[in-house]
């Protein structure tokens, strides 16, 4: 067995402490109604809204589970439909007011994570891993979007 762990779970690891760390104080800001299975297709909602099969595909989900999780998002007031500008028949989900306050209150939780591990990291550190996983990204995310 090997004793290495594989980059993609180094990656997962502290990812997932910054969702866990994130969605309890969005909890704790009277955000408790979100899912881990919500957030994870919320963040990925285009500034300029996204449709259902472009979240779907950037969530590596299903139409039909993007869909009731949107449906969920929507009845508890995160997200918005409305018409694509670009195709009437179409629709775009947008974040709403409610999903906006949610971010909002989310930002500061990222910094201070992002502060905690700067500071065991040391900043020349955490500025070469940012580097190199922006520079990873170029190859590894075809669903990049502008305002990440």
């Amino acid at each position: 067995m090997q004793d290495e762990l594989n980059l993609g779970l180094l990656l997962f690891i502290p990812y997932r402490a910054m969702e866990k760390a994130v969605l309890d104080a969005l909890a704790a800001a009277g955000f408790d109604d979100i899912t881990l299975a919500q957030a994870r297709v919320f963040q990925r909602i285009d500034r300029n809204g996204s449709r259902i099969t472009d979240l779907a595909e950037a969530s590596l989900l299903t139409k039909q589970t993007v869909g009731f999780l949107v449906d969920q998002l929507e009845g508890a007031g995160y997200v918005e439909r409305t018409a694509d500008p670009r195709d009437g028949r179409a629709r775009l989900v947008r974040v709403a007011a409610r999903g906006t306050a949610a971010v909002q209150a989310s930002l500061s939780v990222v910094a201070e994570v992002e502060a905690q591990w700067t500071g065991y990291l040391g900043e020349t550190r955490t500025a070469q891993l940012r580097e190199a996983l922006t520079m990873l990204r170029e190859i590894t995310d075809p669903y990049q979007r502008t305002n990440q």
